[in-house]
């Protein structure tokens, strides 16, 4: 069983076993969360390469060994050999997190497909079953939803900061986000204005 989690990781150190195009994948995604990313790998494609000449990853051109693993809260085996990447899975130690991209029966965790909005983040999984269909799935989400939710989760990222020091009433505070998450308020264009009265009504309610 796979407990899901969103996990903040700027800063922290990764390393990916392998330099191919899966390989490119698991760091691009672990360069967008903010990880110090660490690549071991005797070749690298082209992406890869770039990547490191422009200093966003740290590469080295070597063999792995057991050593490369050192001070890295993720792992990520990514090689063209089997063995290879068990072996990866065998020399961690109990407090670091692996990830094998040809085996995720045998994975500490596993990285799904995603679909980002602004705020909104949704991750697709297949259990490994079939990452293809995965990200069939992303594509699909991308068209329920689109960019209009960006600037909506904003107005709702604001608005609850405004209720949560507005408003003292819990059980208001409940109606209030409830009211705004309601699809009328995505598709209003004046659901600042509708917000702004309608926090003004529940704090002259608290009043009285």
């Amino acid at each position: 069983m796979l407990y899901s989690m969103n996990l903040r990781i700027s800063g922290r150190n990764a390393v990916v076993i392998g330099g191919g195009k899966v390989a490119h994948r698991k760091v691009l995604g672990l360069l967008d969360a903010g990880a110090k990313v660490k690549v071991v790998s005797p070749e690298l494609t082209r992406e890869l390469m770039g990547l490191a000449a422009e200093g966003e990853i740290s590469w080295q051109a070597v063999k792995y060994t057991k050593k490369d693993l050192e001070g890295a809260l993720l792992v990520i085996a990514a090689t063209n050999d089997t063995e290879t990447n068990l072996a990866v899975k065998k020399d961690a130690s109990p407090h670091q997190l692996v990830n094998l991209a040809d085996n995720p029966e045998q994975s500490d965790f596993q990285v799904p497909s995603v679909m980002k909005r602004g705020k909104l983040i949704i991750a697709v999984s297949t259990s490994g079953a079939s990452p293809v269909l995965a990200k069939k799935i992303c594509g699909q989400l991308e068209q329920t939803f689109d960019e209009k939710y960006e600037s909506y989760l904003e107005f709702l990222a604001a608005s609850r900061k405004e209720i949560k020091a507005a408003v003292k009433d819990e059980t208001a505070k409940r109606k209030l986000l409830r009211e705004i998450a309601k699809e009328s308020f995505l598709a209003s264009d004046q659901r600042e204005e509708r917000f702004a009265r309608m926090l003004k009504e529940a704090i002259s309610e608290e009043g009285k």
